[in-house]
């Protein structure tokens, strides 16, 4: 039976001739450790799964500064989430 557990060094070699799989679960390597810097990379790299990542966790602290870098780093997802955020206050004003 052979090894489907793949070692950092594999994935990123997969990642890097274009396998998004490969460049997916680096991201969630790098999510359950907690390395927003590698996070941030793999963005940078197109991985939107590490956008997904990165605006859940902004998300739950509220950065709308990390939120609008994300979105500007091109995972739309987060644009929409820091708009929601920001017309929140606003729109229960109204009420």
């Amino acid at each position: 039976m052979t090894n489907t557990n793949a070692d950092r060094e594999t994935l990123r070699e997969l990642a890097d001739a274009g396998n998004d799989a490969a460049l997916d679960r680096l991201a969630d390597l790098a999510d359950t450790a907690g390395d927003l810097e590698e996070l941030s990379e793999l963005l940078d790299e197109g991985s939107m799964h590490a956008g997904f990542l990165l605006t859940r966790r902004a998300k739950a602290t509220g950065d709308l500064r990390e939120l609008q870098r994300i979105s500007d780093a091109g995972y739309e997802e987060a644009g929409n989430e820091l708009d929601r955020l920001l017309k929140a206050p606003g729109d229960k004003q109204r009420d």
